[in-house]
């Protein structure tokens, strides 16, 4: 799998993203059409960089302003810029419980300490379902 282009530069993981599975799962298709209520035919993504930026099931009328960015600073990843962090990155609490994106900052620390191949086949699958599902312990237990 082309883990690079399937890896926004913000680092969301776009091959374990249910919008790209759809891709090739008609029956997740037709779910994702009646829960989003959208037409069967838009209840799919190529992933960010194929779709240059520009996420047409959000309803995207412009290309996301990171992807914008990394391509002007002509880096793959936000992590490789010298102004990582930035605001462009910064997690929010809106639609927090049902969107990936406030996992951004940790996925590209995740892939510059371990490389993106290995994070990719290794923990970025954990990262999602930790963000949806886990439960936060602070004691170690």
């Amino acid at each position: 799998m082309d883990y690079k282009n399937l890896t926004a530069p913000c680092g969301l993981d776009c091959f374990n993203c249910p919008m790209y599975l759809a891709n090739t799962d008609s029956q997740l298709r037709k779910k994702i059409s009646e829960r989003l209520g959208i037409a069967y035919e838009t209840s799919v993504c190529a992933g960010c960089r194929n779709e240059k930026g520009k996420i047409a099931f959000q309803g995207m009328k412009n290309t996301c302003k990171t992807y914008c960015c990394a391509q002007e600073k002509n880096v793959d990843f936000c992590h490789e810029c010298a102004d990582f962090p930035c605001d462009n990155l910064h997690p929010f609490l809106d639609q927090a419980s049902v969107k990936p994106h406030n996992t951004k900052i940790f996925n590209l620390c995740l892939i510059k300490k371990m490389g993106l191949e290995n994070w990719a086949e290794k923990k970025a699958a954990d990262v999602k379902n930790n963000y949806f599902k886990g439960k936060l312990n602070l004691n170690g237990d």
